[in-house]
């Protein structure tokens, strides 16, 4: 064999590997044959190496997970595309509201639309449900906008992700009923539009349950704070509310994109509080708490009747629906005509409301109209829920705690006025006290309210009314709106994972089959299909577990049933199998939750 002569000075070394076949090399410096500096220049080369770069981290992260610092970086990102989602989401409903309603104050906007003309105060409504309608169906399976409750959903029974398509389709409703004249809050597209920016990623990623949660918990709590300014309930309205625990290994990168989205809201915004207080509110005297006592446990009341007003407003409406036969596609429609004929006597009941409540909370309302536009406000934001028109609750429910606690405030300070503060300080706490009660979280929502007010004086009243409102009204529904919206849909998450994580294991992924170890004989498989007792490979160990206890059995068949062939034997579904299974995914959540 001929040696290789050495390479002259001026000419390239032979080039072995891989990068002998990925990597062009600069003439002079490793450039390939044939090309000069003008064809590939340093930042092209600059613009491939980091692109090669960013292909194999991702690679990585795929096949081994995202490290500690990996995963805080990835947080970061999702955060800051949450926090614009955010910011985008809530600019384009003051554009829209601004172009239909023809006011660049929107402080103001219901002052403004009492001085429309009512036709279009009625009109506005009516078509924007029309666009929600032809929206939701035909972007959604069934109709129905995705919220909050979804994205709590997702997080235990789906690692983490929510429905992407259903979840923008959703979003768009949302803006369009916020923008003409639909009574409900931003916060639950919002929160869910940051689910589908996770989804995606942990889609990306291929990021297994824990992963996946811990990103959608970023996403929730970004958006959260970006939307209200407030990093720290943000980040605590995810673990609260959506993760449902306070896992340490969460909170920092939780807390990272909080404190993201707080930023991208307040480069936008600046660092002023939503709400503005008259003054700063303080108790008078500590014999006054025995009052906020009375007034926590009223707005638990309150809360449970605007909780069960909007599932009995969806119940008479789908009712209704199916007797007039009224296409899917116009129920929101008819729901903005009522709305439209309820905001020609009362535009306060337009949108999220910030007008009215601030003036709860600055004391600028008589006590029959906190009355008065309380009710008319629960009425608004049913009618809302119930035409699928698209909002959160969390907006409306500061609202109508606002208006309650001005209303006991002001009767409060009139009996006792020698031992009373302010009746804007009854407003404060008032507002945290249906907000907590209606959400299930008492945590966030009282730092939610100190965030949004920037009055941290009152603290201690605040909590007061908060503690009494939550434990009250969970008692009497399933623990919040949210997860009594999952109970009527037959989801069971508010008892906790011993309840829903049987709904988690499809029977085909701890079934026996018929040639395994121990499996059941096929004559006892067959007197049981032939008893009709059998389940199929694609049920739930929610569903099938019932059957052991109800007939006393070992195991149970799994059966395929074919029109033209019979039933298909695929094996047995034996109950320690199932309780195995059961057994492992309580540890796995116990140490997730734990850790």
């Amino acid at each position: 064999m001929k040696a290789q002569d050495p390479p002259d000075r001026g000419q390239n070394p032979p080039i072995k590997g891989d990068w002998a076949q990925k990597t062009p090399i600069i003439e002079g410096r490793g450039t390939a044959p044939g090309m000069s500096d003008d064809k590939i220049s340093y930042p092209k080369r600059a613009i491939s190496e980091i692109r090669e770069g960013l292909a194999e981290t991702v690679a990585l992260i795929r096949r081994r997970g995202p490290s500690q610092i990996q995963f805080w970086f990835i947080a970061l990102c999702i955060g800051v595309a949450s926090g614009f989602a955010a910011l985008l989401f809530r600019k384009g409903i003051n554009l829209l509201q601004g172009f239909f309603y023809g006011t660049d104050d929107l402080r103001h906007l219901h002052s403004f639309a009492g001085g429309l003309p009512w036709y279009w105060v009625l009109a506005l409504p009516v078509c924007g449900g029309l666009v929600v309608g032809v929206i939701l169906n035909w972007f959604t399976p069934d109709g129905r906008v995705r919220s909050v409750a979804d994205v709590i959903e997702g997080a235990a029974l789906n690692e983490g992700r929510v429905e992407k398509r259903a979840g923008l389709a959703s979003a768009a409703a949302s803006l369009i009923t916020l923008s003409t004249g639909g009574s409900s809050g931003r916060e639950g597209p919002v929160v869910h539009l940051a689910g589908v920016i996770s989804s995606w990623v942990s889609n990306r990623l291929h990021a297994d349950g824990i992963t996946g949660r811990d990103l959608l918990g970023c996403a929730v709590a970004a958006a959260v704070s970006a939307s209200f300014n407030a990093p720290i309930a943000g980040a605590l309205f995810a673990l609260e509310v959506v993760l449902r625990h306070f896992a340490v290994h969460a909170f920092a990168p939780i807390v990272i994109a909080s404190a993201a989205g707080t930023v991208i809201n307040r480069l936008e915004f600046g660092g002023v509080t939503e709400f503005t207080l008259a003054a700063e509110g303080a108790l008078t005297f500590y014999v006054e708490l025995p009052a906020f006592l009375l007034l926590g446990l009223l707005c638990g009341v309150v809360a449970v009747v605007m909780m069960r007003t909007i599932f009995m407003a969806d119940d008479f409406g789908s009712w209704a629906q199916e007797r007039m036969h009224l296409p899917p596609v116009l129920r929101p429609a008819v729901a903005g005509l009522l709305l439209g004929t309820i905001a020609i006597f009362f535009p306060h009941i337009i949108g999220v409301g910030y007008e009215t409540t601030s003036y709860a909370l600055t004391g600028q309302l008589l006590i029959w109209q906190a009355i008065v536009f309380a009710v008319i406000k629960v009425v608004a934001v049913a009618i809302t829920m119930a035409g699928r028109m698209g909002g959160g609750v969390f907006s409306p429910a500061l609202m109508v705690g606002a208006l309650t606690g001005l209303a006991f405030g002001l009767i409060a300070t009139a009996v006792f006025p020698n031992v009373s503060g302010t009746a804007t300080l009854y407003a404060l706490a008032g507002m945290g006290a249906v907000a907590a009660a209606v959400l299930g979280a008492p945590i966030s929502t009282t730092l939610i309210v100190f965030e949004l007010t920037g009055d941290w004086q009152t603290g201690l009243a605040v909590m007061v009314a908060v503690s009494l409102s939550t434990a009250l009204a969970s008692r009497l529904v399933d623990r919040s709106f949210f997860l009594t919206l999952l109970e009527r849909r037959d989801v069971h998450l508010a008892a906790g994972p011993q309840a829903y994580l049987l709904a988690t294991v499809r029977v085909h992924q701890c079934y026996r089959a018929p040639d395994a170890p121990r499996a059941a004989s096929e004559e006892a498989c067959k007197d049981l299909i032939q008893q009709g007792i059998y389940v199929s490979p694609n049920m739930t160990l929610e569903k099938a577990m019932p059957l052991f206890e109800a007939h006393n059995l070992v195991f149970v068949p799994v059966v395929t049933l074919h029109e033209e062939s019979g039933p298909e034997l695929h094996g047995a579904l034996f109950q320690v199998d199932a309780l195995r299974v059961f057994s492992k995914k309580l540890a796995d959540t116990a140490a997730e939750e734990h850790s």
